[in-house]
């Protein structure tokens, strides 16, 4: 298999299994929000630590512990992401996919805007429009739910602000995603602690099955991020961008069809215009990307006459 293949079919792989999230969290009950992050974080760190040592890749981990700055940046990627897995968990778990959908869907637009906001990134024409429409979209679908959708502009925050701290601390995924883990390691089991002295926590007492799910969090943690790591690498950001789409399009569908949530008219609206954003913005971001290979083709011509 070619490089850019296997990188299609990793970046495919890594968003159908977020996608399947809906399905799977729900298992996890009767263990609430705080306790299923907690279970993610410590047992992604330990499946993490195993394959570090198979890989032969705790020298990338030194790396990042003894650099102060990285540490800090990293520190600030692993509260933002056990806040996005918290809100996930909760959204999901409360009978709201379809608003859990909605957040990754507007996801890359919030994304952009933070561009511009944090390293004063000038955004095209279109690009502003897009962000334009998803405003609108974000207006209608607070007159629909009679609040802002706020499930879906926190899961949106917190990965865009996850993300943009990623990009502050190249490394590779399976490193960085230990540095993290471990730096939130301690209140998780703290948490879990808690939760058990005080005859709440689910783990143990709810079945040997029940147990074995938990454990599996870590796994279904680190290999979808493994997985798009990997797609990252091989195939270009256009292709990334348009693949990401696939996860929200599966949890809306498990939202209305699995679980019965509700789509009215106003908030089908309010989903229409946020396609019509994304729409835009997927078309900007092709034809910037055909742009700027051409661009790269004309100036390796002229390079070697």
């Amino acid at each position: 298999m070619d490089e850019r293949r296997l990188g299609v079919v990793s970046g495919l792989a890594a968003y159908s299994l977020w996608g399947l999230f809906p399905l799977y969290f729900p298992l996890l009950e009767p263990a609430g929000g705080l306790e299923i992050v907690a279970h993610r974080v410590l047992w992604s760190l330990l499946f993490v630590g195993i394959l570090l040592t198979a890989l032969r890749r705790w020298g990338q981990v030194r790396a990042l512990v003894t650099d102060r700055r990285r540490l800090l940046v990293l520190l600030g990627a692993a509260v933002l992401i056990a806040g996005n897995w918290l809100v996930f968990v909760y959204g999901v778990n409360s009978g709201h996919v379809v608003e859990t959908s909605l957040g990754y869907f507007i996801n890359p637009l919030v994304s952009v805007l933070l561009g511009v906001v944090v390293f004063s990134e000038r955004l095209r024409p279109l690009q502003w429009a897009a962000v334009a429409v998803a405003a609108i979209a974000v207006l209608v679908l607070t007159i629909d739910y009679g609040r802002p959708p706020w499930i879906a502009l926190a899961l949106a925050f917190t990965f865009g602000l996850y993300g943009l701290m990623k990009k502050l601390v190249r490394t590779e995924a399976a490193p960085g995603l230990f540095v993290e883990t471990a730096l939130v390691a301690v209140p998780a089991a703290v948490v879990l602690a808690v939760l058990h002295s005080s005859g709440d926590g689910a783990f143990g007492n709810a079945g040997t099955g029940h147990a074995l799910l938990l454990v599996s969090s870590g796994v279904a943690t680190a290999v979808p991020l493994l997985l798009f790591a990997a797609a990252a690498r091989r195939i270009p950001l256009s292709t990334v961008g348009l693949l990401q789409y696939l996860t929200p399009t599966m949890q809306l569908a498990i939202g209305v069809f699995v679980y019965g949530e509700e789509m009215p008219p106003a908030r089908l609206v309010g989903f229409a215009i946020v396609w019509v954003a994304l729409a835009v913005f997927t078309v900007d971001l092709l034809r910037h990307a055909r742009a700027s290979s051409r661009r790269a083709a004309d100036e390796a011509v002229h390079a070697h006459p």
